[in-house]
């Protein structure tokens, strides 16, 4: 059941819904389930969520969304291998470490591990 004033669902816009979903699912295991040829659901996310086709441009610099992994390195290394790009290399903050990435279609998120590193 969902609860009042909790992020409910996430959508995405994207390019290539195909080539995107095959980023996710090869990175991070997500699942989906499409809805037409320009819409496809996801989950196993954390939180449920969408990706749209759209042939308007992929604006940066909105909210950013930050998944968690514990080995950054790995995970790196899996979002470049599959055709993502990192846009912010790893860096740490108090508590952590993390860094941010654009998916195939232009969509930057982020990745952050906890850390006991006092910075």
């Amino acid at each position: 059941m969902p609860t009042n004033n909790h992020i409910n669902y996430i959508e995405f816009l994207v390019k290539d819904l195909e080539a995107t979903k095959h980023f996710y699912q090869s990175c991070f295991g997500w699942e989906f389930q499409d809805f037409g040829p320009n819409y496809s659901a996801f989950s196993g996310s954390g939180v449920d969520g969408g990706f749209e086709v759209t042939d308007q441009p992929i604006m940066r610099g909105g909210a950013l969304v930050v998944l968690h992994h514990d080995d950054l390195q790995e995970i790196a290394s899996v979002i470049v291998k599959n055709g993502g790009q990192i846009v912010v290399p790893i860096f740490s903050f108090p508590g952590g470490q993390r860094f941010q990435f654009l998916d195939p279609s232009g969509n930057e998120l982020s990745v952050w591990c906890q850390s006991d590193n006092p910075e």
